[in-house]
């Protein structure tokens, strides 16, 4: 080793002792600062503002495959449910409005990256309000009946009609978030309406999926919870009709034959 280099190292001294290392540290960086250490302080864990598990993924589920997933349809609550038809944490959001369809991981995927490209450089936030846990399975064509369901394809997921599927929430301009929105929904799967795309107003996104902001009423099934129209009265049954007052010699009984003598 060259002279050089070994007065590099002649400056260094081995210490042992904490008050010694305190020392050491700041005769080399006079500006840092060692803050005193007590038995009673206890270090406070960072947490995010979910509560799932930084390990956990959206597009890929925990558990393990030991049963096969029936194909299955997304759930529509007839009870009169409106969970998942509001925004929770963000401002603006994507919500599904023509139908219930099974969207695919990498299709989620992708509207994430189109949102997430769109609104680079800007100070935002997004939230994934569905999760792709069920698998789906192929098998060949012109298979014969029994050979079973097939292999393990790919996740999905199942969203029922009305559901919100992204949430953001930034210090962006509405045209901005909008734009961002449209863009997702065009990578999203579903079939196209001639006519809402014909007329197509500001909230709508091609008849498929619809922009929602925060403070906009829910959804029950397909109905908006607007006006009159409440959740106790969707849910009230029927309407009887007016009871109108039938003679008694109408009646079927006494207009029949007896057949008694």
């Amino acid at each position: 080793m060259s002279s050089p280099q070994l007065s590099l190292f002649s400056h260094l001294r081995h210490v042992t002792t904490p008050s010694r290392c305190l020392a050491a540290a700041k005769s080399l960086a006079p500006a840092f600062t060692v803050l005193p250490q007590s038995r009673n302080t206890k270090v406070q864990p960072s947490r995010t503002f979910t509560t799932s598990t930084s390990q956990q993924n959206w597009l890929l589920p925990n558990r393990k495959l030991n049963f096969k997933d029936p194909k299955g349809r997304p759930r529509m609550p007839t009870g009169g449910s409106t969970r998942g038809t509001t925004l929770i944490w963000g401002d603006y959001g994507l919500r599904m409005r023509d139908h219930d369809r099974r969207i695919s991981a990498s299709q989620l995927k992708i509207g994430e990256e189109v949102i997430r490209r769109r609104l680079r450089g800007q100070n935002f936030r997004l939230f994934m309000r569905i999760s792709a846990g069920t698998a789906v399975y192929t098998k060949g064509n012109e298979s014969r009946m029994g050979t079973g369901k097939g292999s393990f394809d790919y996740w999905a997921a199942r969203v029922p009609v009305s559901r919100i599927i992204f949430e953001v929430k930034a210090d962006v301009h509405e045209q901005v978030i909008r734009d961002a929105m449209r863009l997702a929904a065009n990578k999203l799967p579903g079939m196209l309406d001639l006519k809402q795309i014909s007329r197509r107003s500001a909230d709508t996104l091609a008849g498929l999926y619809e922009f929602v902001k925060k403070g906009d009423p829910p959804v029950m099934g397909i109905t908006k919870l607007t006006g009159d129209v409440t959740a106790a009265s969707l849910q009230r049954p029927r309407k009887p009709l007016p009871h109108v007052n039938v003679p008694s010699d109408n009646n079927t009984a006494n207009r029949l034959p007896s057949t008694t003598p």
